[in-house]
């Protein structure tokens, strides 16, 4: 992406701080609110429309999730709190200048937004001025560099950590973080016909914050999942017995990404929306970190190791459609 932006500073890698919180369209939102507060244990913030906040208990921020109650699934938003508000007008500005349309907008949980979307039709929305979490007496801890204490209860993990939009152009996606937002690019999938497959950027130094993977429906601006961290792998088998009790079907997992390196499992929360409960995963500390590509032969061997991937986890997204018919690919 060149041209009339050339004024206007590239966006240096840090200039989106993290990914602040993602909105949660749902059909059922009274099921979808007990399962992520009794079964998965995040803590109620406040309410606002028809909308709920929650967040994890090691999440700084007032809300990591904010739980929509819409006619289908899918995602509402995607929320990036960025490096200070001169950076969010910067960012405005290149936006503008690269012709991709954008309004400003308030919520209860944060200050002045700067709401766009992707070139798929995902919602973005930059902002600085945010609500932090002020812990209340019954949660408060010793740890004055932790926001409250640990709550034991459900799942219970620590912090939101990364989602995975579903794109028909993973290209196109990839480059609107990329050279407009300055993430970094850390692992992408290249087939053998050239096509990029998935593409995982990060705003940290995690391995990545955003991962790109190709919507094989041809829909556009769907989720594939969003993902909630715990401390270890421990916590995730423990995670797989706590979902079972509850009756919630699991996708696939626990086992081990190859991409990433993180422990997984997949599961739907009652809403239909794809959830992942995740641990471990690894840090980037080289500043000229190259990106890790894979092969499409190296891609068709499936996860680090555990069962095959099932195929829903190719196919399913939100919200439905017709899945196509299977291909060579």
């Amino acid at each position: 992406m060149t041209g009339p932006s050339s004024a206007i500073p590239f966006p240096r890698f840090g200039d989106v701080a993290h990914v602040g919180h993602i909105e949660l369209f749902t059909p059922k939102p009274e099921a979808s609110l007990a399962f992520f507060t009794s079964v998965v244990g995040l803590h109620e913030s406040g309410r606002s429309g028809d909308s709920v906040y929650l967040r994890a208990w090691g999440d700084y921020e007032w809300h990591t999730l904010k739980l929509t109650a819409h006619t289908t699934s899918g995602i509402g938003h995607l929320g990036l709190r960025v490096r200070d508000e001169a950076t969010l007008h910067r960012f405005v500005a290149r936006l503008e200048a690269h012709q991709v349309p954008g309004q400003w907008t308030e919520d209860v949980a944060h200050g002045p937004a700067y709401r766009c979307r992707t070139p798929d039709g995902h919602a973005v929305e930059l902002y600085w001025e945010t609500r932090r979490f002020m812990a209340t007496p019954d949660v408060a801890t010793a740890f004055k560099n932790q926001p409250q204490r640990y709550v034991p209860r459900g799942i219970a993990p620590r912090r939101l950590d990364h989602l995975n939009i579903l794109a028909r152009d993973v290209s196109s996606t990839r480059r609107f973080f990329r050279e407009l937002l300055g993430l970094r690019l850390t692992e992408q999938i290249i087939f053998d016909d050239g096509t990029e497959m998935g593409a995982w950027l990060s705003a940290t130094n995690k391995s990545y914050d955003v991962a790109i993977t190709r919507d094989r429906s041809g829909a556009a601006g769907r989720l594939h999942h969003l993902t909630y961290m715990m401390d270890s792998r421990e916590d995730v088998l423990r995670a797989a017995d706590i979902l079972r009790d509850a009756d919630v079907l699991i996708e696939t997992g626990p086992h081990k990404h190859s991409i990433g390196q993180t422990f997984f499992l997949y599961c739907y929360e009652p809403g239909g929306n794809r959830f992942e409960i995740g641990a471990g995963g690894y840090l980037i500390l080289d500043p000229d970190w190259k990106p890790v590509i894979w092969t499409q032969a190296e891609r068709a061997k499936g996860q680090a190791w555990g069962l095959q991937t099932v195929s829903t986890f190719h196919t399913n997204g939100t919200p439905p459609v017709p899945v196509p018919e299977p291909s060579s690919r």
